[in-house]
């Protein structure tokens, strides 16, 4: 049987352009601290480490996992590397939660990063690898069709994106860890920004940015003893498809669908607009809002443009979405997708600060990767199953 899990202590670091400041072991070491700190624990308590990372050249370093361990306590302990593109690090998060509800381990350090200024991810994305597409001009390129035919497909008007991005960064002021912090931002600023791809424009898209998350994740009598309010874990899944297939639709991607119905039903959520206090999702591109209300259940097919004006995914509506300012605030690919599960987790504990959504209860993390074709989710709660 699957025992209990929890997360008992999330570590961030600041994100910025650069960290010029610490090495990379220093960069994980970092959150790890702070995570441990948060666990009341220490490197001895931790039963094994999880790391998490983006592909290996968007840093220029191969394998890079295999010299963390030294920085990460783990010497003599299992340690294990998870990749699965953009969505590693909520993969990452699952892969350790499953550790601990195995009965394997009591006690795991997961941790996620990208040091994303010592290379150029754009140009690791353009690399025309045999047997794989070359995305030419980076992500925003190769999603831009997507968006464009989503757009066509629910008669979505112009602006949905400008309201995103701005929601978005308005609610990153209340983050003290958030990258891109921009005063008085507006749709309106939004909408006047350089278009980069038809129809994303500059303030539409994500930054780059060095930084690092950890989770320290473990078993119910040690949830228990820890010095502050567990996240108790309701349901986790990963799901997966190929870039291309024929028939493939990667407006609304079959393995996200499924991937939610797997947590949404482990968790016990009938209805994730109801049934949820708060969503932190994978939005590196504002458009994709809509696009995953829809795919994650939240909307029906064509309205999730309708849900995103209406005001409901603002910080004041029925379900907010990334109240801590998401990916399009701060994104370290390697963590970012561990950032939504350690936020949801900060919702449900209580311990969200600025951004803490009064009375959340449930909340969901969200990842994706690659071509829309990795999927990592999970839903938090403040009880124990």
């Amino acid at each position: 049987m699957s025992r209990p899990a929890a997360v008992i202590g999330v570590g961030q670091t600041r994100y910025r352009s650069r960290r010029d400041d610490v090495s990379m072991p220093g960069l994980v070491r970092e959150a790890a601290l702070r995570a441990l700190d948060d666990a009341g624990l220490g490197f001895a308590d931790i039963d094994a480490v999880v790391l998490g990372k983006a592909p290996d050249l968007f840093e220029g370093v191969a394998m890079p996992d295999l010299f963390l361990a030294d920085a990460l306590g783990a010497r003599g302990k299992p340690l294990l590397r998870v990749h699965t593109a953009g969505s590693v690090g909520g993969s990452t998060a699952v892969v350790a939660a499953g550790h601990v509800h195995s009965g394997a381990f009591r006690r795991v350090l997961a941790v996620a990063w990208e040091k994303q200024s010592e290379s150029n991810a754009t140009w690791a994305l353009t690399m025309a690898h045999p047997f794989s597409t070359s995305l030419v001009v980076g992500a925003g390129g190769y999603f831009a069709p997507f968006i464009r035919a989503y757009i066509e497909r629910s008669g979505a008007p112009a602006h949905i994106g400008h309201l995103v991005a701005a929601k978005d960064r308005r609610n990153a002021l209340r983050n003290p860890y958030a990258h891109l912090r921009i005063p008085d931002i507006t749709p309106e600023s939004v909408a006047a920004t350089p278009m980069l791809w038809e129809p994303i424009r500059y303030l539409e898209t994500c930054p780059s940015s060095d930084g690092a998350c950890a989770l320290v994740i473990a078993g119910e009598e040690e949830a228990r003893a820890a010095p502050r309010p567990p996240a108790w874990i309701l349901g986790s899944a990963m799901r997966s498809e190929p870039m291309t297939f024929a028939g493939r639709d990667a407006v609304d991607p079959r393995a996200g669908r499924d991937c939610a119905a797997d947590v949404y039903a482990q968790a016990g959520i009938a209805d994730p607009r109801r049934d949820l206090d708060a969503a932190e999702v994978y939005v590196p591109f504002s458009w994709y809002e809509p696009m995953w209300l829809e795919n994650l259940g939240f909307a029906a097919l064509g309205e999730g443009w309708r849900l995103t004006e209406s005001g409901a995914t603002a910080a004041d509506g029925d379900i907010p979405w990334n109240p801590s300012g998401g990916v399009l605030s701060s994104n370290p690919i390697g963590a970012s997708g561990m950032i939504r599960f350690a936020e949801a987790a900060q919702q449900v504990r209580g311990l969200a600060g600025g951004h803490q959504v009064d009375g959340a209860r449930t909340a969901l993390g969200h990842a994706y990767g690659a071509g829309s074709q990795f999927f990592a989710m999970w839903v938090v709660g403040a009880e124990r199953p």
